[in-house]
């Protein structure tokens, strides 16, 4: 099944790391570019991200917001009680001193070491944050399976349609062959000289093989299996399908500079604008 490269999903988790929330955005890209944004205490689990990311995900920009709710972990601070208890002997020795002296609670919590982070194990933050991860990358490969079901709908209606084209253009090609005989024969006898024998069939042979394109359309109908088999496969199938689409291209460059007849110029230029039109969705798929 083909996938697409663009897509959005999210996913939240809540455990004892706190309330995390992932949140994916992809684009099209030649290969896989991860952004991360992590909270400072969980930088520390980016290169393990980053490898979770690549076993899933093969193609495509992606950039990856991991965020705790509230952005401030407050409901992990506590007091360092011994620390406040001790602040607190002292400013009442220092008021038997100074008994003008006055201290606020909100200045001893400013005290450097009142207020602390509470340590949370960082088994679980690496489990909450590669749990959300895991979720939204399920979510995010599900969405981009949709989009290409999608994108695979389009490329096998132009693939039916390049097909009717090259169909037609055989079909053409003994009238048009016949048409070439016919204008040769007018011409050698516009000369109004004797012609040698055989050179009828020497020019005519010589102009059938300048205007040849049964090759070019042997071929254009392998791309058009190869891409239909290629479409079916499992596994990620971009490259392989813009390769393809070059060499479409290729063929379809070569059927019109072989015309000679005022419909397969026209079929070689349907054939590039639905090539073009697949190149387009091509970029797409992962």
């Amino acid at each position: 099944m083909i996938r697409s490269m663009t897509a959005y999903a999210s996913a939240e988790t809540t455990g004892p790391a706190g309330t995390l929330s992932c949140e994916l955005r992809t684009v099209n890209h030649r290969y896989l570019e991860l952004s991360p944004r992590l909270p400072d205490d969980l930088r520390a689990f980016e290169s393990q991200l980053r490898e979770r990311v690549a076993a899933k995900l093969s193609r495509g920009k992606l950039d990856l917001t991991v965020r705790r709710a509230g952005e401030g972990r407050g409901e992990a601070l506590q007091v360092n009680g011994a620390l406040l208890a001790r602040l607190s002997e002292l400013n009442l020795d220092m008021a038997a001193l100074f008994p003008g002296l006055q201290v606020q609670f909100t200045e001893l919590l400013r005290f450097p070491g009142v207020m602390q982070q509470a340590e949370v194990d960082p088994e679980a933050q690496q489990t909450a944050l590669f749990d959300v991860l895991d979720r939204a990358l399920d979510a995010l490969a599900a969405t981009r399976e949709r989009e290409g079901e999608k994108l695979g709908a389009i490329l096998h209606e132009r693939l039916d349609a390049i097909e009717r084209v090259v169909t037609e253009v055989r079909g053409w090609m003994p009238e048009i062959r016949a048409a070439l005989r016919t204008r040769l024969e007018t011409r050698l006898a516009d000369l109004k000289q004797p012609v040698e024998p055989g050179r009828l069939e020497q020019e005519l042979v010589l102009q059938i093989t300048r205007t040849d394109v049964d090759e070019e359309l042997d071929r254009l109908s392998t791309h058009i299996a190869e891409t239909r088999r290629v479409l079916g496969l499992a596994e990620p199938v971009g490259r392989r399908l813009d390769f393809l689409m070059q060499e479409f291209n290729r063929e379809a460059n070569t059927l019109g500079s072989k015309s000679v007849d005022a419909r397969s110029t026209n079929a070689a230029v349907e054939l590039k604008v639905l090539i073009e039109q697949m190149r387009e969705q091509v970029q797409n798929i992962e």
